[in-house]
């Protein structure tokens, strides 16, 4: 069985596009820590047209992290902006980007839906 991070850049380059993404456009990269040597994946988004590939190469933003707590985002276990604001991610160029990116997350165990979500706080009526 592959592993969340494995698992959720699969489901993602086999849907190819992605409503949540449809007004952005760039590329970003994740680097991702696990002891040596470092795992790489490398997201094009165009439109909401969305590819993923191992490549090792410059992007519009560069996201960097150990991989224990990446598995955690793409299970819905981990906060990615809690994350960031604990510098146990960071980032480098268009932040933005990675802040549309998130919404590919799934929202923690127990969440009104499963459906993957900007953040965790529910919108009030």
């Amino acid at each position: 069985m592959a592993d969340p991070t494995t698992a959720f850049f699969e489901r993602l380059a086999a849907q190819a596009r992605s409503p949540l993404l449809r007004n952005q456009s760039g590329t970003l990269r994740f680097d991702l820590t696990d002891g040596d040597p470092e795992e790489c994946w490398y997201v094009t988004i165009k439109k909401g047209e969305v590819s993923v590939s191992r490549k090792d190469r410059a992007a519009d933003c560069m996201v960097h992290a150990e991989k224990a707590l990446f598995d955690g985002m793409v299970a819905g276990e981990v906060n990615a902006t809690a994350a960031t604001l604990r510098d146990a991610l960071t980032m480098e160029g268009n932040a933005g980007l990675f802040l549309f990116f998130q919404r590919l997350f799934p929202g923690p165990a127990g969440a009104e839906s499963d459906k993957p979500q900007a953040g965790y706080a529910k919108r009030r009526p």
